[in-house]
């Protein structure tokens, strides 16, 4: 069957009509269609089949979601394919980072109001934070500033699997990384510093060539997850080039042949390509795919998380508790996989699904 009527009939499917699914696939794509997007509109069409969403009531109302970067897009997805369904229901998306969002989520503030910053974010939002999307787990004393301002602990709710993935420029021939190498590079205090590319093997013209290294500012909350699993606690060189999100790092990368940077792995552009990465420097190198990051065989694996703002003895909000219903949905979780982050395990969906029927209503 040729691609374009292997498309067609992928599109027409009715899990894909009926979810409006159409619009979320090709949104902010162009006429072009390559192999890799029919195969992960077929994925989307599978997943979107087995159970369609049905709503428990139709909702109105506004919701505001502050946080992560990185989960921008994703949440806006999900956010315009929410609205299909309940169009009086309002969610508004803040991308401001996970490190920023954190005080507004543990102090009750929304910046969807505040002059510029609310201008050109789509759909409006409500007056206060009471969902945070973070790109890592909270901290234990994260938990405990909001637990002392509220008297209870945020509800956590897994909405997706992703990957940091490491990117070089197309034409960088470099076939692996592993985790130390990342440390050297990234690091202080290694015992070998690595500072061109000729030190990881590759001859000319890439053996005197630098390693220009790009990174997140100190608002991303994937910059935290990196130093953690990377550099473990240890301080970063002070000549790493910092951008302030992860579009900005992907297109500085694609730019600039001697580049090398992290971002999640639904970030990924022409002009780049991910490196496949080892735990160890005798391990063999494993790509992020939905598989090596669902068993965490991929080293730099993760979840992305929703923290809701809901008092325990009290009920939701309908908008609130309607739109967590709907992320965890087959529906919900086939616009994750159109937004190319990874679905969540069933076991995972199960354990959602039950926190969810706990919830007083």
């Amino acid at each position: 069957m040729k691609m374009q009527d292997r498309l067609q009939s992928i599109l027409c499917t009715p899990a894909m009509l009926g979810a409006g699914l159409i619009m979320v696939m090709l949104a902010g794509t162009d006429s072009t269609v390559e192999a890799e997007q029919v195969e992960r509109m077929i994925r989307v069409a599978n997943v979107a089949a087995e159970v369609p969403y049905r709503p428990m009531a139709s909702v109105e109302g506004r919701l505001s979601i502050a946080g992560s970067d990185t989960m921008r897009p994703l949440l806006l997805k999900l956010a315009a394919d929410f609205s299909r369904t309940h169009p009086k229901a309002k969610v508004g998306v803040e991308g401001s980072g996970s490190s920023e969002a954190l005080r507004e989520f543990v102090l009750g503030l929304s910046g969807q109001r505040r002059g510029d910053k609310a201008r050109g974010r789509g759909t409006e939002g409500a007056s206060t934070v009471t969902v945070f999307a973070s790109s890592r787990a909270l901290t234990e004393q994260e938990h405990g500033h909001f637990t002392s301002r509220f008297g209870y602990a945020p509800l956590a709710m897994p909405i997706a699997m992703d990957a940091v993935a490491i990117y070089v420029h197309a034409s960088n021939p470099i076939p692996q990384l592993s985790l130390a190498q990342l440390a050297s590079i990234y690091g202080t205090g290694a015992a070998t510093p690595l500072a061109t590319w000729g030190q990881l093997g590759l001859g000319a013209p890439w053996s005197q060539a630098p390693i220009d290294v790009y990174g997140r500012d100190n608002r991303s909350g994937t910059k935290t997850f990196f130093s953690e699993l990377v550099l473990q606690g240890k301080p970063q060189k002070p000549t790493i080039l910092e951008e302030p999100g992860s579009a900005s790092e992907v297109l500085a990368i694609a730019r600039n042949p001697f580049a090398i940077g992290y971002a999640g792995i639904g970030f990924t552009i022409s002009d780049i390509r991910v490196v496949p990465l080892a735990k160890t420097d005798s391990d063999q190198a494993v790509a992020p795919t939905a598989e090596t990051v669902a068993t965490g065989a991929y080293p730099l694996s993760r979840s992305l998380y929703l923290y809701v703002n809901s008092d325990p003895t009290s009920a939701m909000h309908p908008v609130l508790l309607e739109f967590l219903r709907y992320v965890n949905s087959a529906q919900g979780q086939a616009v994750v996989l159109a937004a190319k982050a990874y679905p969540l395990p069933q076991t995972a969906l199960a354990t959602n699904e039950t926190l969810l029927t706990r919830v007083p209503q």
